[in-house]
């Protein structure tokens, strides 16, 4: 298990990644992933829990509370979206001339996106595991006395896997391999039978 230290604060965002869900297992449901592909130029991701929690009343108090977990909403902010993220997500198609089109008939792919976020002490990653994207808005103005970069914002939704798994992060008890390894492949929930295994 590891020893870091533990984040007094978190900032800054980098290291955006998605990875296409290309089918379900039959047997498990579960998602088979493409390998990670970066987003470069992230500017910011907001990402706000969806569900809540109900209660149940009997002998005239809260008997139990219902946790209604139905995914999250987010909105990524980049400098520009990749061409290869329009092609594999959006369901853009590129012509014989390179130009990209999008059509009314354009099926959008499903996702995990992992990311992180800068610490005073080590850096957090985090993965949603089921992720769907909305077309995003076009938007320009003309050049004045100084110039405006203009962003991109991808909107999108995730929802559960077929077994509950939402999202995960790293800790300071996240061991080295899986820390390394994060963006290699989509990383999942690793649970021995034995509790007293390393983690």
């Amino acid at each position: 298990m590891s020893t870091k230290e533990k984040n007094k604060v978190k900032f800054g965002l980098n290291k955006v990644h998605y990875a296409k869900i290309t089918g379900f297992d039959e047997e498990t449901g579960m998602p088979i992933y493409n390998t990670p592909k970066r987003i470069p130029g992230a500017v910011s991701i907001s990402v706000d829990a969806e569900g809540e929690a109900e209660n149940f009343y009997a002998d005239d108090s809260v008997y139990y509370v219902i946790n209604n977990n139905s995914g999250y909403t987010g909105e990524l902010e980049i400098a520009l979206i990749p061409l290869n993220f329009a092609q594999e997500i959006l369901g853009e198609k590129l012509d014989a001339h390179g130009v990209l089109f999008e059509r009314n008939t354009d099926e959008v792919a499903q996702f995990a996106i992992m990311f992180e976020f800068s610490g005073d002490k080590h850096k957090i990653r985090h993965v949603l595991y089921c992720c769907t994207a909305s077309r995003p808005n076009t938007e320009g103005s003309t050049t004045e006395e100084s110039k405006e970069v203009k962003t991109e914002t991808l909107s999108f939704t995730a929802t559960p896997l077929v077994n509950g798994l939402v999202k995960g992060k790293t800790t300071e008890a996240t061991n080295q391999s899986a820390y390394d390894g994060w963006y290699d492949a989509v990383p999942m929930p690793y649970l021995p039978s034995d509790p007293s295994a390393d983690v």
